[in-house]
């Protein structure tokens, strides 16, 4: 099989879907899922979606776009605010866009009047993490605003925190969002149906008993991909890490000195290389680099150690295990890794089930969660994986 390449259980992601589509219709919030880092691949979205999910966000509109064309069967959102040469992509294939700009909305109203069809809005407020958001003060004038413009129908407000300045989502900000909800729904009438509560960092608030308020809805992407929440990358209990493995190939494995000799300069990426001094070492070059992923963002085995990377290689220390040439390691990856990999063109996409969860499925036994979290095998690739199962969960 080709390297490097993901791994993608899709049994596992629809696990992880179906886990918490269940338990935050306890606290009556949807999901809409997020298929950004998995560059809206129409088989991830239908995991996600077999699991409950109400809708699919993503940021880019191609992405959308390419689950129109397979025909994904799923209300579509654009997740950041549209762009004005891309209204009419827009309009054409999402139902609905996050917006905080009146003359981006005026854009996209002509753009429904030409269609001959309507477009929801959803107003993106700011609370704090100083990403998107139309300030909490200007709310008002902006929904006023909006309501005028013909073919645009404002479905709802959200927010977004954690993602730059890392600011949680906690009671205070999510109530001060649950009462503009209500403030506009006292002043223009009752017409907000979504009340976006923030992405998979807001999970934590979300199940810890807290008053929910007017939230009914969050958008998640690593939770259900990655099994973890991004406050802290804390395992989420009862998911699975491992639904998605980045396997690379060795192309090299000498014995050599831990530190360089001769002038020392920048690197190819503008860094010095750290100080090492351990002697001679067990090198092993791998087959991706800062192109294809994010090497800060890899896990890999115990025993082995990234010493670093340039465009296309991965260097590591392999200790006492010799790595032959040909021979593969499997990474876990954090979101910014996922994020790259999936969108590097050189690295393959294989959907699979692992003979876990394919079992679980013959058995209808599609709520059942792990009783620990599930991690990939640490070296070499695991019985379920020389002899996959069917594609399709």
């Amino acid at each position: 099989m080709t390297a490097p390449r993901l791994e993608i259980d899709l049994g596992k992601i629809h696990h992880n879907a179906r886990t918490l589509v269940g338990q935050l219709a306890g606290r009556d919030i949807s999901i809409t899922g997020v298929t950004k880092a998995a560059l809206g691949s129409p088989e991830i979205a239908g995991a996600m979606l077999r699991a409950g999910v109400s809708a699919l966000g993503d940021s880019r509109i191609e992405n959308l776009k390419a689950m129109r064309l397979a025909r994904v069967p799923a209300p579509m959102t654009l997740i950041r605010t549209p762009m004005l040469s891309q209204a009419d992509q827009v309009v054409a294939h999402a139902d609905l866009s996050f917006n905080t700009e009146l003359d981006v909305i005026s854009k996209l109203s002509s753009a429904a009047q030409k269609a001959r069809r309507t477009h929801g809005i959803v107003l993106m407020v700011e609370l704090g993490d100083l990403r998107e958001g139309i300030m909490p003060g200007h709310l008002e004038n902006t929904v006023r605003q909006t309501l005028r413009f013909p073919n645009i129908v404002l479905k709802g407000i959200g927010t977004n925190l954690a993602c730059r300045s890392g600011v949680s989502p906690d009671t205070r900000n999510m109530a001060e969002l649950s009462a503009l909800a209500e403030s506009i729904d006292v002043i223009f009438g009752p017409m907000l149906d979504i009340v976006s509560g923030g992405n998979s960092a807001s999970l934590q608030w979300a199940l810890s008993g807290a008053d929910t308020g007017r939230i009914n809805n969050l958008r998640l992407g690593e939770s259900l991909l990655l099994g973890c929440e991004p406050l802290h990358r804390q395992p989420i209990e009862g998911l699975y890490t491992d639904a998605i493995t980045l396997i690379a190939e060795v192309i090299e494995s000498k014995v050599k000195p831990s530190q360089p000799w001769g002038k020392i300069a920048q690197t190819a990426f503008g860094e010095k290389p750290p100080a090492t001094v351990r002697g001679r070492i067990a090198q092993t070059i791998l087959a991706i680099g800062q192109q294809d992923t994010d090497p800060c963002g890899l896990h890999p085995p115990p025993g082995i150690e990234i010493l670093g990377a340039s465009s296309d290689h991965l260097i590591v220390d392999s200790g006492g295990c010799h790595l032959p040439v040909g021979s593969e390691i499997a990474f876990q990856l954090n979101y910014s890794a996922l994020l790259r990999a999936m969108t590097s063109p050189f690295v393959a996409k294989v959907m699979k089930v692992s003979a876990e969860t394919a079992t679980r499925r013959k058995a209808g036994d599609h709520d059942r969660r792990p009783g620990r979290t599930r991690r990939a095998p640490r070296h070499g690739r695991s019985e379920s994986d020389r002899n996959p199962p069917p594609a399709h969960p």
